[in-house]
């Protein structure tokens, strides 16, 4: 975790956890329902510490834009890319863990793992907090339908949104109060997550903005549910950001690369949005010669063939 990481609050991926055998559900893993949607008539009033929280990352969003950063434009005016720095690029984000296992903390380093995607349809979905108002809700649902769109023609793979309750791509979009009260829930999503998981999604820091994790069935390199976390106190421009990052690793792509630009995958914070770089990256993780389970070794051969054949610079 940089220096960058701690003072931006950039976003945290665990996208390697394994899930063995569900354990026996007692009384502290029973299954619980997810945040109620409250009536029209409801109130929430939103404790000192959220308000807190809100007035801190609008003036963290406002310093980032006033220094340049949060850039929504390609990039490419100004960052140029070839087909080596596109397979190196991608051999350090998809192919190493910015937080191996569920390690957070300065001074974890990403350690080499293996390739990981999903193989099956991702259906997002949004679970609000009480916190949320409905003006808003209605804005980030749009959203959030138009990324799972693109994403879904980048890669070429089943991505959508779904308001039916059958999402196994879940982003709770709740406040600092909210968020600490979801353990329960958590469990009941995803029988067997460790304690430690739980613990790292509830006790979220400050300094992190938001945060995904992809869980895999043990033994195999195949996700098979995620949980993201968006903080209800971003401003917008912090929430679509986190949105952008949090899915994207989640797909497959956990780690971030100081070299990597124009992209999100890096913790300077310079791009808000998704780029053209970026959608590369999702291509190709999604082509199908790349397999789950993969080495760095493995896969380098096909990823500089890929890299080349997306510039141009390869026979397709």
């Amino acid at each position: 975790m940089s220096a960058r990481f701690l003072l931006f609050g950039a976003a945290l991926a665990l996208a390697a956890c394994d899930i063995g055998s569900p354990p026996s559900l007692g009384s502290s893993l029973r299954p619980a329902a997810r945040p109620a949607e409250p009536s029209s008539t409801d109130t929430y009033t939103p404790s000192l510490r959220s308000r807190e929280l809100r007035s801190y990352y609008a003036r963290l969003e406002q310093s980032q834009m006033a220094r340049g950063l949060m850039r929504t434009d390609a990039g490419l005016v100004d960052a140029p890319f070839n087909d080596r720095m596109l397979a190196d690029n991608f051999v350090q984000i998809a192919l190493f863990d910015e937080h191996p296992g569920d390690k957070l903390g300065a001074g974890v380093r990403p350690t080499s793992t293996r390739l990981r995607k999903w193989q099956g349809p991702v259906r997002i979905g949004l679970e609000f907090g009480a916190s949320v108002p409905e003006a808003t809700r209605s804005q980030q649902v749009a959203q959030t339908r138009s990324f799972a769109s693109r994403l879904a023609q980048v890669t070429g793979h089943p991505i959508g949104y779904t308001t039916s309750g059958s999402d196994n791509f879940t982003i709770f979009v709740v406040d600092e109060d909210e968020r600490r009260a979801l353990g329960p829930t958590l469990k009941s999503l995803v029988p067997g997550i460790g304690d430690s998981t739980v613990e790292n999604i509830v006790g979220l820091p400050r300094n992190i903005s938001c945060i995904v994790v992809a869980f895999s069935n043990q033994g195999t390199d195949v996700y098979r549910r995620a949980i993201s976390i968006i903080r209800a106190e971003h401003p917008p421009a912090s929430w679509r950001s986190c949105l952008h990052e949090e899915v994207a690793q989640g797909l497959g792509l956990p780690n971030d690369s100081p070299r990597a630009r124009p992209s999100i995958f890096n913790d300077d914070e310079e791009f808000a949005l998704l780029t053209g770089h970026d959608e590369l990256l999702l291509a190709m993780l999604y082509d199908r010669r790349l397999r789950p389970g993969m080495t760095a070794r493995e896969a380098e051969p096909i990823i500089r063939q890929l890299a080349a054949e997306k510039l141009g610079t390869g026979s397709s």
